[in-house]
C-alpha cells in the first residue's frame, strides 16, 4: 500500500472514541475535559525536545515526498515558517482549536455528520479521495472483550485484533516455557528476541479485522501451539516464518483515580504525521493506517471495503 495521500486513509475513529468514553465513564462534560487541549491549540504549545526532533525528521521526509496541491495544507499547518518548529518555540493552530471545540460541543457528531464531516468529504472529492459522507456517518465505536494469557502468575490483558496486542501474548506464551537464570544476559535477550520474531511473523500473517481472520484467537494462544513455536528457538538466531496454528504508531496515556477507575489509552496517526493530508480549515492531519493493508487477495489482511486493517496499536494491563 502507499504511505501518503488518500490511499491509506480510513475513517478516523478517535473523536468518536473520546465521546463514547466520556459518555460511558466520564463525570465532566466533554467541553470541560477537552478545554486544556483547545487552549493549547489556540494559545500555543512549546515544542519539547523529543517532539521537536521527531517533527524535524518528519518535515525533512515530507518535503521530499509530498508533492502536489493536496499536501500544501500540511506545510501551512505544521511548517508555517517553511521549516519544522524549533525546540522551545510555540506552535499553535486556530483551525485545530475550532475543530476540537466543535467536537467537544457536539460530542463528536460534527466530525461524522456535520460541518467537519462536510469539510473532510469536500477535500476528499477535490483530490479524488475515497471518503464519503456515508463512510463517516455510519462509523460507530465498538466495545470489545480483552484477551489474556497468564505469564508466571500475572494475567496480561490486551485489546483483541485487529490490534496486534495478540503478538505480545503469543511471545509470552512461548517464553514461559524457558527458565531464565539471569535477567540481563545474552541468552535472556536472545530468547526474548526470538520469541518476539516468531510472534510477529504469525501476527503479520494472521491478524486482521476479526470478522475476516481465518484462525481463531484461542488457537493462536493455545499452549500446544506455543510449545511448537518454542521448539524452533535454538542457540542461533533464525529467520522466522509464520506457523500453522490450530484452525478454528505514539502517544500513550495511563492514569488511575482514587475510585479504582483506570485508563490505558493510546492513539496515533501511524507514521509521523500520517498521510500528509491536512483537511483545510480544520487542522486535522489524516492518518495512514490503511498502509497496513495487503493487496494480496489471498492474505488475511487484504484490502476490502468496510474492513479494518492490521493495527500496530495495543495497550497492556497486568494484574
Amino acid at each position: 500500500m502507499l504511505a501518503y495521500g488518500w490511499f491509506p486513509v480510513t475513517v478516523p475513529g478517535a473523536p468518536a472514541a473520546w465521546a463514547e468514553l466520556s459518555a460511558r465513564f466520564g463525570k465532566l462534560p466533554l467541553t470541560v475535559v477537552m478545554a486544556p487541549a483547545i487552549k493549547y491549540a489556540e494559545e500555543g504549545y512549546p515544542i519539547s525536545p523529543t517532539v521537536g526532533r521527531n517533527w524535524e525528521i518528519s518535515f525533512d521526509r515530507y518535503v521530499h515526498k509530498l508533492k502536489g496541491e493536496q499536501f500544501e495544507n500540511w506545510f501551512r499547518t505544521f511548517a508555517p515558517q517553511g521549516r519544522a518548529p524549533k525546540i522551545g518555540e510555540l506552535w499553535r493552530s486556530a483551525d485545530q482549536a475550532r475543530t476540537l471545540q466543535s467536537i467537544a460541543e457536539t460530542k463528536a457528531q460534527s466530525f461524522y455528520n456535520g460541518d467537519i464531516a462536510d469539510k473532510i468529504v469536500q477535500f476528499s472529492q477535490r483530490h479524488n479521495g475515497f471518503l464519503r459522507k456515508a463512510d463517516l456517518a455510519t462509523f460507530k465505536p465498538e466495545w470489545v472483550n480483552p484477551i489474556s494469557v497468564n505469564y508466571r502468575g500475572y494475567d496480561v490483558w490486551e485489546i483483541p485484533p485487529n490490534g496486534h496486542g495478540l503478538v505480545a501474548l503469543m511471545a509470552l506464551n512461548i517464553l514461559k516455557g524457558f527458565d531464565f537464570e539471569m535477567k540481563e544476559c545474552a541468552n535472556s535477550y536472545h530468547l526474548q528476541i526470538e520469541a518476539l520474531k516468531l510472534a510477529f511473523a504469525d501476527g503479520k500473517k494472521y491478524i486482521a479485522d476479526p470478522s475476516q481472520m481465518s484462525l481463531n484467537i484461542e488457537g493462536l494462544l493455545s499452549e500446544g501451539y506455543a510449545a511448537d513455536r518454542r521448539k524452533l528457538i535454538g542457540e542461533r538466531a533464525l529467520q522466522p516464518e509464520p506457523g500453522n496454528p490450530p484452525k478454528g504508531g505514539t502517544v500513550y496515556l495511563a492514569t488511575a483515580d482514587g475510585e479504582g477507575n483506570m485508563v490505558s489509552f493510546i492513539q496515533s496517526n501511524y507514521d509521523g504525521f500520517g498521510s500528509g493530508l491536512v483537511v483545510p480549515e480544520t487542522g486535522i492531519s489524516l492518518h495512514n493506517r490503511g498502509n497496513n493493508f495487503s493487496l494480496d487477495p489471498n492474505h488475511a489482511n487484504c484490502l476490502q471495503p468496510g474492513k479494518r486493517s492490521y493495527h500496530t496499536i495495543h495497550s497492556r494491563i497486568l494484574n
